[in-house]
């Protein structure tokens, strides 16, 4: 049994958040799935800015939807959704045995729309009913904006994966807006059993503060967040409010962590992974990641809720000058616009290849 396998026996999800086009077709997804304990799949538009500018697999198709007058987000979408059928395809098997815990894959609204409500709550729906999959998640960021559109979505029957999270208030925000969808469905007597999970950004918060920290807090922020998130996590399930959702038929919304590559070469390349080891959640790695996990990860002692000795740690950040909540806020922001920024590069790469190709405007 490689590590892979022990952590997915340790009762967390193993997802890769990559897609390309040779991926999937050429049979290494698949690999992956039987090979290397995968489950699903993430992607998001910086993912899909590499796959698309990286290779000409995509070409045949920019051709074709170009000249029946598509461009720009439209046409990208078109792409997006055909890679993502074919992969959601391949984990459906895993969806059905696991009646819908597991085997997603995930298709990001556009960055733009991360603080418009009403354009968000649009493309969720427009986006879901052109995929026509069952165990495709919509991606819809946990900005204040976001969390209406994420309540208004669930509402409506359309499973959600809510991104750019990271901190314990900004998931807990994100899953109080699941459960008011889940309670709205209730009252209109309709199916409560929404898939949804909620992904916190983990690395992200080690790069924010690299060079500000006391020696002894060094690269320790990140799972740090993560552990808040865990302890809130399964505090939640523990409330009454749930419990009445549960026993009408809902669905918990996985935690999920992403952002778990390691981005200082001096550190282990599996660090994240090995310490957020915990059942019932998710961890979405980078394709490099799966691998090095897969030849030489640990799965060691399981991640604790115990909230003393976290909010212990949060009280030296505190200590040492960190405001935590701000950095959270800050990070969210930032990753919004990186996105947007990824998206954009993704859409000026289509228009390059498009009069390459000799179907420009």
């Amino acid at each position: 049994m490689n590590p892979n396998e022990k952590l997915h026996e340790a009762g967390q999800s193993i997802w890769i958040d990559s897609i390309t086009r040779e991926m999937v077709g050429s049979g290494t997804l698949q690999g992956y799935i039987d090979e290397k304990a995968v489950t699903g799949l993430t992607s998001n538009p910086s993912i899909f800015d590499k796959a698309v500018g990286g290779s000409d697999d995509y070409d045949s198709q920019i051709r074709e939807l170009r000249e029946q007058g598509l461009d720009g987000e439209e046409l990208f979408f078109q792409l997006a959704i055909a890679d993502l059928r074919a992969a959601a395809d391949l984990f459906a098997p895993i969806n059905e045995r696991t009646d819908g815990v597991d085997g997603w894959v995930s298709l990001e609204v556009s960055p733009k729309l991360a603080y418009d409500t009403d354009a968000t709550i649009a493309q969720a729906a427009d986006l879901h009913g052109k995929a026509e999959r069952d165990n495709l998640f919509i991606k819809i960021p946990g900005t204040p904006e976001g969390l209406p559109a994420i309540t208004e979505s669930i509402a409506n029957g359309i499973p959600v994966n809510v991104t750019l999270l990271f901190d314990h208030r900004q998931y807990a925000a994100a899953a109080h807006a699941y459960m008011e969808g889940v309670e709205r469905r209730i009252e209109k007597g309709l199916d409560p059993a929404i898939g949804s999970v909620a992904s916190v950004f983990i690395s992200r918060w080690d790069v924010k503060v690299e060079g500000q920290t006391p020696e002894p807090l060094n690269d320790r922020l990140g799972i740090l967040a993560a552990t808040q998130c865990y302890v809130a996590y399964r505090e939640l399930y523990e409330t009454d409010r749930w419990q009445q959702l549960e026993n009408a038929g809902a669905r918990r919304q996985r935690l999920l962590f992403a952002s778990t590559s390691t981005k200082d070469p001096k550190l282990s390349d599996t660090m994240y992974v090995s310490a957020l080891a915990a059942p019932d959640t998710v961890n979405t790695m980078p394709e490099a990641t799966v691998l090095a996990f897969a030849d030489h990860g640990e799965v060691g002692e399981l991640l604790s809720h115990d909230r003393g000795p976290v909010e212990e740690l949060a009280a030296e950040f505190t200590e040492a000058g960190f405001d935590l909540d701000q950095i959270a806020l800050e990070l969210q922001q930032e990753g919004a616009q990186k996105f947007v920024d990824s998206w954009e590069d993704l859409l000026s790469q289509i228009e390059s290849k498009c009069e390459k190709l000799g179907v420009g405007a």
